[in-house]
Formats: C-alpha cells, structure tokens, sequence
C-alpha cells in the first residue's frame, strides 16, 4: 500500500459549499470551532468548568454497565479509569447500526477519532484525551442499516422493526453463509468469517452485535462505545427535554441560523420541528402538540401537559431525541471536545451553535471527516496511459470526458477559430451599427446572438459523432470512473471494510491510521 495523493476538500468539486466556507473560516461565528490547538485549548477550559464530578461519576457507571459483557484491553480500562478525573475529554464520532459496520467510512471516522486522541495528548499531555463511539441505537428506519455491499455482493437481514434498531433481535443469519462463499478463500477470509459469526448469533440485539464487532476491531486502539438509549443518562437530558416540550426551543432559537444557512447556501440539512423528540413504545414516533394535547403521531398515545412531564420525570428512558437534538444530547453527557463527522452531519451540527448557548452546554469543536480511497495498481495505470490525472474524477467528470473526446480535433479548432473571429466581425460591425437608427443596432446584436447558438449548435453536433466514432475510447473512460466511483458515488460510501480487510487484516486499519490527517479534512488516495 502507497499513498498516492492527498485532496484538499477545497479542490474537490462535489464537497458542500457550506463545508468548505465552514473549513475555511468564512462563516461568522464558527471561526473557534474549527480544528486549531489553540481552539483545544479554549475548549479545554470550557468543559472543564462545566462538566461537573457527578457528570463523571454517571458516565463512567453507565461505560462500565454497558461494556461489561465485553473482553476489554488494557487500553480501554486505562481510559475507564481516566475519565473519572477531571483532566480527562472525550472525542466523539457516531454512526447508526449498519449491518456489519455498513459502507467503509464507518471504519474511518472511528480511526480518526482514535488518531486525533493521540495527537492532542502529544500536544497537550497533562490532558487525557478518549475515543468514543455513540452508537444511533434509537434510529428507527431499519431499511437503511440492514444491508452491505462487496464488490461482488450485497447482503441484508430481514428482521420485525418499527421500534429502536438497537433492540431488534437477530433472528435471520443466512447472510453469514453467504458471506462465508465469498470470503472463506481470502488472506483474512476466516478473521472476518468469525467477526461476522461472534457479533451476529441468533438472539444478539442489533446494539449487542455492534457493541462486539466495533470493540473486537478497535479495542486495541482504546475506544469505548456508548450507548444513548439509557434511563441513567437521559436523566441528566430531563431539563432540556422539559423545556422542549414546553416551549419548542430548539425551533425557535435555531430560527436565525436556519434562515442564514437556507438564505446563503439554499437550504439547511434538517429541519427543525416544533418537538424534536420521539416517544419510545412497542414503536418509536414522534410526539407532537396539538394546542391542548401532546399527541404521539401514528398511535392512540396522548397525554395532557402535566401527564407528558410526569411521564418525563419517571421515564427519561421512554423519550428520544432526533437528528438535531441528539448532539444536544450527546455533548450533555459526555465531557466532549470535538465531533467528527461526515459532511451532511457537519452541516446540521451548524444549525444548532445558538441553540447550545441557550441550553448552556458548550459547542463543541466540528471536524470534517478524512476520506479514503483504494485504488489498485492496475486502475491507477490505466488512468496514467489515457494522460488523466487521479484529482480529474473529482471534478465534473462529463467536462472532462467531453475535453478528453474532443482533445486535438481538428474540426473543433477550426469551429473555434471561426467562432473567434465571427466576434471580432461582430463587434467591429456593432460599433458601425451604433452610428445609425438603434432598431438596426438591436437587430445586428441579435443575429450575434443567433449566429453564435449555431455554432454551440455545431459543437454539441460534433461532440455528439465523435462519441459514436471514438465509442471505445468513451467506453474506457466510463469504465475507469465506475471503478473509482462504484455505483456512481465515492467507494467509502458503497464498500464494506470486508472488501479491504480480507486482503490485509490489521494492517489495513494500521495503514488508514497512520495515513489520517486529523488537522486537515482530504481525500487520502492509496494504491493497493
């Protein structure tokens, strides 16, 4: 493995603008909140004044409780210990409960997560710095996490859902031997055959099975991972969620940065609603008001103002918040210094920095996930041997199969170089028109006009037989982008782990690490 290249987000076309302008310091107000150790330092010192003892006590009980029934390293018990000290920060990734992990960028946020602990704690090292997992156990829409795709498979599980994922129980394991066909012959076939098999037993929760797989790849890299969907930790939420229902806060204090962002950029992420939270049940819904009753939406729940906060007081566990109000929740109990997350999760983070204010919990420092791509040896040449350049598949990929088609065509040139000099003609004959009666002037501007859409008329015509006559070419060319973006989109965003691990077992997560740059959001090119 050879790292090839490293992309700026900034040079890379399909990258939100938002993002960029966010990684660029372009939006009032979040200048502080990007990566800088001097912003760590600020937001050292603003956890530290807020996350209090007990806050530590409840946190650790609830780590302890929840990974009790895995083997843990001593990486992880060190960390354990450390977070009951004052001293001691989290950095957060969170992702939902993709079946064996999902799409390969699942992987990568956690490595960078786990990368950007060491560095603060080489740059800081009176600090303790710890890698967290937040597993989106409550999510309900079962359909988008009960699949993965190889390069030659896709596999899924059908289980009963409607309620929290996280406590679907596994019954349907027939994508396990499936997956054993493909994999039982590779290098690390076997690894994965026994990772699948451990986490995924028939009566294992969904969260079990992740809670198994994440912590017997990364244990050794000291990461805990942490479950929302607890009584003990949703009673530290009651306040906020008390406040929400009362008075639709989140909606209201988000409204202005809601509107800059759709203003300037189009529209924002997600939405806020009136109540972001959901009821949890047999179902998980969401709550709603009707002016008189707090209605949970698709069932015959109801409940009147003070039943609702009764049910609040002695069942934080039954409440849940959505999208926009899971960070809220997220960083009430966590001592957290930073999220890294993807670009879509970035983008509704940044709804939420004045709603953080009114709730009084410090806003935590957002990163932009680092992407990988694996490209063998063999694409890498082909790409070569056509005289592109890797960077060309992340920019309009039509513009530059168009140029590639028409490069050195001799009928282009001569079109061009009519094209060119019709306008030189033009405007020596506007300037002539100009002296006389304006309607004449007007109608030589016209046949301008006219004249100059039959050439890009001409163009469009030519580019057009030269795909009919250099269709191998085309073909080639079609076929190199489908394999740096299978499925018409970014690899990490289609292949599972599986697809790289089965070839290089640790070594591949070990090589992602050290490849990972935690200061700066890129796109990593690595040649396999």
């Amino acid at each position: 493995m050879k790292t090839i290249n490293k992309i700026s987000f900034n040079d890379i076309e399909s990258i939100p603008q938002l993002v960029k302008d966010f990684l660029n310091q372009t939006i009032e107000g979040f200048e502080n909140k990007i990566f800088s150790l001097d912003n760590f330092s600020n937001q050292i010192h603003l956890k530290k004044d807020s996350f209090s003892k007990e806050q530590r006590n409840i946190l650790s009980d609830a780590f302890e409780k929840q990974l009790a029934g895995l083997s843990l390293s001593s990486e992880q018990e060190e960390n354990l210990e450390n977070l009951k000290l004052p001293n001691t920060f989290t950095i957060t990734t969170g992702h939902q409960l993709n079946l064996f992990s999902g799409p390969v960028f699942f992987v990568y946020k956690i490595l960078q997560t786990i990368k950007t602990c060491t560095y603060l704690k080489e740059n800081f090292p009176d600090f303790n710095f710890v890698p967290v997992y937040w597993m989106a156990s409550e999510d309900h829409d079962f359909v988008e996490i009960n699949h993965f795709k190889t390069e030659n498979n896709y596999y899924e599980t059908n289980e009963k859902s409607g309620g929290p994922v996280g406590r679907i129980e596994i019954n349907d394991t027939y994508f396990i031997t499936e997956f054993e066909k493909e994999f039982k012959d590779s290098v690390f076939g076997t690894e994965l055959i026994l990772m699948l098999k451990e986490a995924y037993k028939v009566g294992n929760t969904l969260t079990q099975a992740i809670q198994i797989l994440v912590n017997r790849i990364f244990s050794e890299f000291g990461l805990l991972i942490l479950d929302g969907d607890s009584k003990e930790l949703k009673e530290q939420i009651k306040d906020v969620f008390k406040d929400e229902l009362l008075h639709f806060s989140l909606q209201k204090t988000s409204k202005e940065k809601v509107n800059f962002l759709t203003e300037k950029y189009g529209k924002v992420q997600v939405n806020p609603r009136e109540i972001n939270l959901f009821y949890l049940s047999e179902t998980r819904d969401r709550i709603d008001f009707n002016g008189q009753k707090y209605i949970v939406v698709d069932t015959n729940i109801q409940f009147t103002e003070e039943e609702i906060l009764s049910e609040l007081e002695n069942h934080p566990e039954r409440f849940s918040p959505n999208a926009l109000m899971r960070p809220v929740y997220q960083e009430k109990v966590l001592p957290n210094l930073a999220y890294i997350g993807g670009n879509a999760e970035i983008m509704y983070w940044l709804e939420l920095k004045d709603y953080f204010s009114k709730v009084n919990i410090p806003f935590p420092i957002l990163i932009p996930r680092n992407s990988m791509l694996f490209l063998k040896e063999k694409t890498l040449g082909k790409i070569e041997k056509l005289d592109l350049k890797i960077e060309d598949f992340f920019q309009n990929f039509t513009v530059i199969t168009n140029h590639k088609i028409l490069e050195d065509n001799t009928i282009l040139k001569l079109l061009e170089e009519k094209e060119e000099l019709l306008v030189k003609n033009f405007n020596q004959l506007k300037v002539s028109a100009e002296t006389t009666e304006k309607s004449f002037g007007n109608m030589v501007k016209a046949e301008e006009v006219r004249q100059l859409k039959s050439f890009k008329r001409m163009k469009k015509r030519l580019l057009h037989a030269e795909k009919i006559k250099q269709s191998e070419l085309l073909e080639r060319l079609e076929n190199l982008f489908m394999d740096v973006h299978p499925s018409k989109t970014w690899q990490e965003r289609v292949y599972n782990f599986s697809v790289f691990f089965s070839d290089y077992g640790y070594s591949w997560l070990e090589n992602c690490l050290e490849e990972m740059v935690v200061q700066d959001s890129k796109l990593i090119i690595v040649a396999i």
